[in-house]
């Protein structure tokens, strides 16, 4: 797409938290993984150590009380906690997904109202855009709001909310011009303690177990003007524009979950002995291994070269192709994470087939990264209308 190429290796800053936070994915979030799968309990261990160690939502700018961490800074924050807990990774994903609404378009006093708790771990942000009948189609939606003196009055059900029930504050879409389509639709900034506010019942999901996915119900739900995130009639533009970050974040997920299967593949074949010799000596195996290094360093280095983008971005300077760069890290690193971990599974034989072993969980996890926050079918449809445009 274009002939700009930033650097965007990791400073020795960056290199020094991916071992503090490998550290602490390790001796503090990883002993509890499988039972987070198991059980479906949200992490609170996990939840608990990174707010102790301030990993919880890096991106949060200085000025509201946060680490002011880079976009890459970031991703490799997700990444890392990702490698031993896909589940766990989603607690500082979404608590930038929720928020990069306000960072893009709330005003001042929004960001200071309610950035500030989150940065201090008080408070986790969840993000509401899909409806049953509106996921790829998310201007299709029906919640509405309508305005009621100095408030707005929003009714809907919004589907597939991570953290929801969890979150306190939800970034809310809803239709507040029916005439107008996408341009008729704005966003709030919703409290779970909002007179009104409901969730259904827990999803039934094949991964990210221990993340609850449900449904965030709207029943008259009163917010106060001052609520809105930008102008009104500006929220698609803003949710579109949040996930041209936020895609970056899940293929740091990906990225995570991919190594995690890589390095438990690489230890259990090395230990492991058929025939009288360690697997790890037969070449096929040994080729299996090498396109599984090979295609998760790829996706790396996008997605590293993403992250210096989306942040060139939000410091200012106009990126033309963080569209399509941010569709194409995703896409690709979940498709990666996807064939990688079903790989991991494959070497392990039998016992990766069990639970007893973490690639198992770590297949079943891959697989939401090709779906959610645009399916990779939507990232491709996205990459053609930017290649188109030029």
């Amino acid at each position: 797409m274009s002939a700009d190429f930033p650097a965007y290796a990791p400073s020795e800053e960056h290199e020094l938290l991916r071992r503090t936070v490998r550290e602490l994915a390790e001796t503090k979030i990883a002993p509890y993984a499988a039972q987070v799968d198991e059980s479906g309990a949200f992490p609170q261990e996990a939840l608990d150590a990174l707010v102790a160690a301030e990993l919880h939502a890096v991106h949060i700018p200085e000025a509201y009380g946060g680490a002011g961490a880079d976009a890459l800074a970031t991703v490799i924050v997700i990444e890392e906690v990702a490698r031993v807990c896909a589940s766990s990774s989603l607690i500082p994903a979404v608590n930038k997904l929720g928020t990069m609404p306000l960072l893009l378009a709330g005003s001042e006093e929004l960001k200071r109202r309610y950035l500030a708790p989150v940065a201090r771990g008080e408070a986790m942000f969840s993000y509401a855009l899909s409806e049953p009948e509106a996921g790829s189609d998310a201007a299709s939606m029906k919640t509405r709001a309508v305005r009621d003196g100095d408030a707005w009055v929003l009714n809907g059900v919004k589907m597939w909310i991570t953290n929801a029930g969890v979150s306190q504050y939800y970034t809310v879409m809803a239709v507040t011009d029916p005439g107008k389509g996408a341009r008729g639709i704005s966003a709030f900034v919703v409290d779970k303690d909002d007179e009104g506010v409901s969730f259904g019942p827990p999803e039934r999901k094949l991964g990210i177990k221990g993340s609850p996915t449900r449904q965030v119900i709207l029943e008259d739900v009163r917010v106060p003007a001052e609520r809105m995130i930008g102008a009104e009639g500006t929220g698609f533009k803003t949710a579109l524009a949040t996930l041209d970050h936020t895609r970056i974040t899940i293929a740091a997920q990906a990225l995570g979950i991919a190594q995690g299967a890589l390095d438990y593949a690489l230890g259990y074949v090395k230990e492991r002995r058929q025939f009288g010799r360690p697997v790890a000596d037969f070449q096929g195996v040994q080729f299996m291994l090498a396109d599984m290094a090979m295609q998760i360093e790829a996706a790396r280095q996008l997605t590293y070269h993403a992250a210096v983008k989306s942040e060139r971005v939000m410091r200012g300077e106009s990126v033309p192709d963080l569209t399509f760069v941010s569709s194409a890290c995703k896409c690709l690193a979940s498709d990666v994470a996807m064939k990688v971990t079903t790989d991991a599974v494959q070497l392990l034989g039998g016992y990766g087939y069990t639970r007893d072993f973490p690639v198992e969980r770590m297949m079943r996890d891959a697989k939401i990264t090709q779906i959610y926050e645009g399916t990779n079918q939507i990232q491709r449809m996205v990459m053609a209308r930017q290649l188109l445009k030029k």
